[in-house]
């Protein structure tokens, strides 16, 4: 198609679809983010009660062999789109968007298809570095999780651009329903292993992506149907074409590295050692799963729009405020009483989990708080940077598990390993708001005052508990009370905590 043909189609679609903005209801931010929230939230707060139960059916073995499994799959899930989902939201036309949807989708099914030969060539090596033969028999599943994954991204993109959030809030709800429910009912059947946990794993991701498909399909399927064209599909998937060639690595480097710890302890230690590193990473995302998703992506569709507003300055710094009051708090209590929360509720074989926690949470905040504005690389077309900044962590990363790893304790390794991330993303978070034209040091001024209203939690690791007689579960009592005047007190002082 030239390029005369391509600007005259183009114009014709934008006045055929009206803009985003135009053909959907408009809602305020925090009220967007609490509809993605709400069916989060029930989620995870069913997750949360399941999560002692299934600790003590379950051994620490078969959440390392789920935990290695899920790495697989999330490693190659995140390129399974060839970031094309991120560009959905771009394209003033609907008709662009829907092609691009298109795109996303046809690349899930090639690389899916591509995936199961794949691991069969490696299978051998990858299970002899990993010490976890025993995952052998799963390894064929990777595939069906990979496509299932790729087409719930896709769609939910699809899904963000049209802002019907209550959808996904459905779809996750039904997701955590189908996979606690075969977890809990597997175990109690006896058949309390990693497999188990890997089947209702994808059980529960298939659940979510066919009742978000099904919810587009409904209400979407004739727009998309008619939008859909193989030219125009190839002529946007040209356009945006910095996706595939540096979002695309950058992504894969970033989730690689995130991933680097269930591998390296699985190498260098053991299953039993990935899964307390796997549980306890699983509570420190907690608020990253529960509000920090749902904010990001309702900051991705308004960051979109915003750029071409000249507002973008404003959503970043509300978006970054809000982040930071809703995770300072809980990452803080982890930190200073991890242990005794874990020995509390998942029991006294988790403590260790508890441990990793403490270690790792002043790095999951800065995470937090950094990961949900990391869109402005693709409002702001800056994927180079974000691959470059992927490539210096990655190795940065891999050099601080490969050193904590040869001194033998796991500790170690996660504390090196924890100190390069927050090093990382808080140069990465500086870097960020003085990208948008946000005061660092403003900003740091507002969200400061609400450091100081967490500090006292601290005092609950520093007591002398065996000195003073004073009884673990009293610690974790004092700490959900130290929660609850927090959490008032940041109500009534912040605005925009409020709907």
């Amino acid at each position: 198609m030239n390029l005369s043909r391509r600007s005259t189609i183009h114009q014709r679609q934008v006045i055929l679809d009206p803009l985003p903005s135009e053909n959907r209801k408009s809602t305020t931010f925090g009220a967007d983010v609490v509809t993605i929230a709400g069916g989060t939230v029930f989620a995870q707060i069913l997750t949360a009660v399941a999560s002692p139960f299934l600790a003590r059916i379950y051994g620490p073995e078969a959440f390392g062999m789920l935990a290695l499994f899920t790495s697989l799959v999330t490693t190659i899930a995140i390129v399974a789109c060839l970031k094309y989902e991120l560009s959905i939201l771009l394209p003033r036309s609907d008709r662009d968007a829907a092609n691009l949807l298109g795109v996303s989708l046809t690349s899930v099914i090639i690389i899916s298809i591509f995936t199961l030969p794949l691991l069969n060539l490696l299978q051998g090596p990858l299970l002899q570095w990993l010490k976890a033969t025993e995952l052998e028999p799963y390894l064929w599943l990777v595939a069906p999780a990979v496509f299932v994954s790729g087409a719930f991204v896709a769609l939910n993109y699809w899904n963000s651009r049209n802002r019907q959030y209550r959808r996904l809030s459905i779809a996750r709800i039904i997701s955590s329903m189908a996979t606690v429910g075969v977890q809990l009912g597997a175990g109690l059947a006896g058949y309390a292993y990693g497999g188990s946990l890997i089947a209702a794993s994808i059980i529960g991701a298939g659940a979510s992506a066919l009742i978000l498909g099904a919810q587009i399909w409904r209400d979407d399927g004739q727009r998309i149907r008619e939008s859909l064209n193989p030219g125009e599909m190839a002529a946007e998937a040209a356009r945006y074409k910095k996706f595939p060639l540096l979002d695309s690595w950058s992504s894969l480097l970033n989730v690689i590295s995130w991933q680097l710890p269930t591998f390296m302890l699985s190498a260098f230690f053991s299953t039993s050692v990935v899964g307390y590193y796997a549980l306890g990473m699983n509570v420190l995302q907690l608020p990253m799963s529960l509000i920090g998703s749902a904010i990001g992506q309702v900051f991705f569709q308004r960051a979109a729009q915003a750029k071409f507003d000249g507002t973008l300055a404003g959503i970043v710094e509300d978006t970054f405020l809000r982040l930071s009051v809703v995770g300072i708090f809980p990452i803080l209590l982890l930190a200073s009483i991890g242990r005794e929360l874990f020995t509390v509720v998942f029991g006294p074989t988790w403590a260790e989990a508890g441990t990793f926690v403490q270690i790792l949470a002043l790095w999951i905040f800065f995470v937090f708080i950094t990961s949900p504005i990391c869109a402005l690389f693709s409002v702001l077309e800056r994927q180079g940077t974000f691959l470059i900044f992927n490539a210096c962590l990655f190795v940065a990363r891999a050099a601080a598990l490969a050193v904590g790893g040869m001194s033998g304790d796991p500790r170690v390794a996660l504390g090196i390993f924890s100190a390069v991330g927050v090093v990382a993303w808080a140069w990465l978070c500086v870097w960020l708001l003085w990208e948008a034209g946000v005061s660092v040091r403003h900003i740091s001024k507002r969200a400061g005052r609400y450091l100081v209203y967490s500090m006292p939690v601290l005092s609950l690791g520093a007591l002398p508990v065996d000195r003073l007689g004073i009884g673990v579960m009293q610690v974790v009592i004092a700490g959900a009370l130290f929660a609850v005047i927090y959490y008032a007190l940041a109500l009534r002082k912040n605005k925009e905590l409020r709907v």
